[in-house]
Parts: structure tokens; C-alpha cells; sequence
């Protein structure tokens, strides 16, 4: 059972999964810092500096009006929005990253598909024993 459980685990398609789920994560981090951190502020200057995060509806009593998103949840049921839409705009930048790469992958692979074969050229002797097979298959002909 251990040696049918590493044929498994060390299997290439498990392998390229762990790697790409790893890869995934990281992408992933990187693309949620780049909504938070750089995005959402400069939506939030040109839209007059509002914060997204912190957007919310109460759905509590004891929710107050101008807490901030994390300390409202704390205190009740909230819809938050604001989160919403950072994870959609989230979600919208790596669909059309992921969108780009497998672009330009196809991309590639179309180049490497239509890159003709190089034709070696016919020795002269070959060439020479072609012509008479063609005469000869004339000749026959007639």
C-alpha cells in the first residue's frame, strides 16, 4: 500500500498540480495586494477618497453607523459590499491576467504549429532517377 501510495504521490500530473496550485497561491497574493494596495486607493482618489472596505450595510441594531467594516461585523450581522467589490475587481484582474498568458500561450504554440518543416534538398541523383521514372511512365502511357 506505501509503495502504491508514492507511485501516486510522485506520479508527473500530481507533481505539476502541487506546482501549479502553488504558483496559483502565490499569483493569487500578488494580484490581491495589487487590488488593495494600488487599484482600489486610486479608485478611491478619483472617486474622492472613499475606502471600499468599509462599506457595508447593517443588518444588526447594534450595529452603529461609522464603524469600521471589521468592528461592525464584529458586533453583528453586516452585507459588506465594499469587500464584495474588491474581490470582484480582484477576480476581474486575474481572469484577464490569466486570460493574457493563456493568450499568448496559444500564441506560441500556433507559431511552433505553422513553422514549416525544413525541406533537405534532393541529391542530384535522385532528382536525375525521378525525371526518367516520369519519362518512362509517359512513354508507357502511349
Amino acid at each position: 500500500m506505501l509503495e502504491e501510495f508514492k507511485k501516486f504521490a510522485l506520479r508527473g500530473n500530481v507533481v505539476d498540480l502541487a506546482v501549479g496550485v502553488i504558483i496559483g497561491a502565490a499569483f493569487g497574493a500578488i494580484v490581491t495586494s495589487l487590488v488593495q494596495d494600488i487599484i482600489m486607493p486610486i479608485i478611491g482618489a478619483v472617486t474622492g477618497g472613499l475606502d471600499f472596505s468599509n462599506y457595508y450595510v447593517a443588518l444588526s441594531s447594534k450595529v452603529t453607523p461609522g464603524l469600521a467594516y471589521g468592528d461592525a461585523k464584529k458586533l453583528g450581522a453586516v452585507v459588506g459590499y465594499g469587500q464584495f467589490l474588491t474581490l470582484a475587481v480582484n477576480f476581474t484582474i486575474v481572469a484577464f491576467v490569466l486570460f493574457m498568458v493563456i493568450r499568448a500561450m496559444n500564441k506560441l504554440k500556433t507559431k511552433e504549429e505553422a513553422k514549416p518543416e525544413a525541406v533537405a534538398e534532393v541529391p542530384a541523383d535522385v532528382k536525375l532517377l525521378t525525371e526518367i521514372r516520369d519519362i518512362l511512365a509517359v512513354r508507357t502511357k502511349i
